[in-house]
């Protein structure tokens, strides 16, 4: 059989293999027809690991043009992190503090960043789906399960981020100028999510924790069915108990070991790392697939390059005081006047005494984290909660006692409120891109933002809770891309 499938790139630059630090624009500027471009069962693998390379990004430290290249997931802190009460720019110069000030327009370089990967994510994910017959009969299911997991992964930050944004599920045909700028009801792109991380959960095993998994997409789906408007907290409940009771999973006993022991390989392996379920690989020393994001957590005077990003605010600090126990030390430092990330040092160095070089800070393998065990319990005791003001529930008493007696606070525990979990949630996931979420799906982001506004001198409002949409996507669509309100 012959393949004729439209795929589409910019600036003349044609995805070839996940090598290559060139991205596809998801616009359809230009397409062209490829005549059997995936051939073989190994090209079609080399295109699933291109959708992973998508949301790995390229390290600015390889390329500072953002107009030219994608930084996948390197820019979530500004757009989670900055946007809650647990960090800021050490700054207010430049877009990169125009996040923590709730200053982001429509022309914001790194909101626009994060909007075309997550897209390029989606795209790449949609255009295997299209060659997934010329696989293997064998890995035909997995590919297509893994290219599905992804796109629902990408969606799921969308959606949360922009709220209803385009749902696209095939290639764009070339003659199509309406379908990559029209955009879709949350509902239905949140039905799309569901029935993609299904289909993961039905096909995959538990092998591998830097590529797709059955975990990583039921915890995912926990996750999206606690944030539904009509959160399904059976479903997720189910679905953190199917991680718990498979065995495959534990906490580390230090909570030093979660960031830097034994993932980077991505095998399963509890003798190396036992929580870590999803994460986005990085490697040291190679600039095509090393971040710089971990350096500018700390400042320019160490390792960054900048003045330091995700400095930690005054509110969160008294958190770790009272509630952080052994995570304080091992989660930020302070310098100065200045208090600074450490969970994710590059190669886990220690800044206080030995950092490495500015050029080697800059090229750290550390892995970017998206789901480990404890953030599975404490949605255990979420899901269990269903809504409530608190619970004594035994099976949400063990699995918060298990994420607090790791960090050294054994107190045995006999009730829970929410204000307790959203608590020990912001401590124990601290700079890992969930307090955002976290204040989104607990109906308290706005009550919080704007005590932490007032606290800081900033101006926020509820139409903040959004992100704008791009200017450069409404442009690109002649206006049939409407723009969130307020901006």
């Amino acid at each position: 059989m012959k393949h004729i499938k439209y795929l589409i790139f910019a600036t003349g630059f044609l995805f070839l293999s996940c090598d290559t630090e060139e991205f596809l624009n998801p616009v359809p500027d230009s397409v062209v027809t490829v005549d059997s471009f995936f051939q073989t069962d190994a090209d079609v693998f080399s295109g699933i690991m291109g959708i992973y390379d998508a949301l790995q990004g390229v390290n600015d430290a390889t390329d500072s043009n953002e107009a030219r290249t994608n930084r996948g997931v390197q820019f979530e802190h500004l757009l989670t992190e900055h946007r809650t009460d647990n960090t800021r720019n050490a700054t207010t110069e430049g877009s990169k503090a125009d996040f923590h000030r709730y200053l982001v327009n429509a022309n914001n370089v790194e909101s626009e960043d994060y909007y075309a990967s997550m897209y390029e994510v989606i795209f790449r994910a949609n255009n295997i789906l299209n060659f997934i017959e010329i696989a293997e009969a064998g890995n035909q299911a997995r590919y297509t399960a893994e290219a599905k997991f992804l796109r629902a992964y990408a969606y799921f930050k969308l959606v949360r981020l922009y709220s209803d944004v385009p749902l696209i599920t095939e290639v764009v045909a070339p003659d199509d100028k309406e379908t990559p700028f029209i955009r879709t009801a949350e509902a239905e792109i949140y039905t799309q999510i569901i029935s993609d991380l299904q289909e993961a959960i039905n096909v995959l095993d538990n092998s591998n924790v830097i590529r797709a998994s059955k975990a990583a997409a039921q915890g995912i789906l926990a996750k999206v069915y606690l944030t539904q408007d009509s959160p399904n907290y059976a479903g997720a409940r189910q679905l953190c108990e199917d991680i718990v009771n498979s065995g495959n999973f534990s906490l580390e006993p230090d909570f030093y070991d979660v960031f830097y022991t034994g993932f980077d390989s991505g095998e399963v392996d509890a003798s190396a790392n036992s929580e870590v379920i999803f994460a986005i690989q990085y490697i040291s020393g190679n600039q095509l697939e090393s971040q710089g994001f971990s350096a500018e957590f700390t400042s320019a005077t160490r390792i960054g390059a900048e003045d330091g990003q995700n400095i930690v605010n005054d509110n969160l600090i008294a958190d770790f005081a009272s509630a952080g126990g052994d995570r304080t030390d091992l989660s930020y430092a302070t310098f100065g006047l200045s208090n600074e990330v450490i969970k994710f040092l590059p190669e886990g160095s220690d800044i206080t005494t030995t950092p490495p070089s500015y050029g080697a800070g800059r090229d750290a393998g550390n892995d970017y984290i998206a789901l480990r065990y404890a953030d599975v319990l404490l949605m255990h005791v979420e899901a269990i909660m269903a809504g409530a003001a608190s619970t004594s529930d035994p099976a949400a008493l063990t699995s918060f006692q298990m994420v607090r007696d790791r960090a050294g606070l054994t107190t045995a525990v006999s009730s829970i409120t929410q204000d307790d979990l959203l608590l020990e949630r912001r401590v124990e996931l601290a700079f890992e891109n969930q307090r955002w979420f976290d204040l989104l799906r607990f109906g308290v982001a706005e009550s919080v933002l704007s005590a932490h506004a007032t606290e800081m001198d900033y101006v926020f409002d509820a139409r903040k809770l959004l992100l704008p949409i791009p200017a450069s996507e409404i442009n690109l669509s002649g206006g049939l891309l409407t723009q969130n309100p307020g901006y």
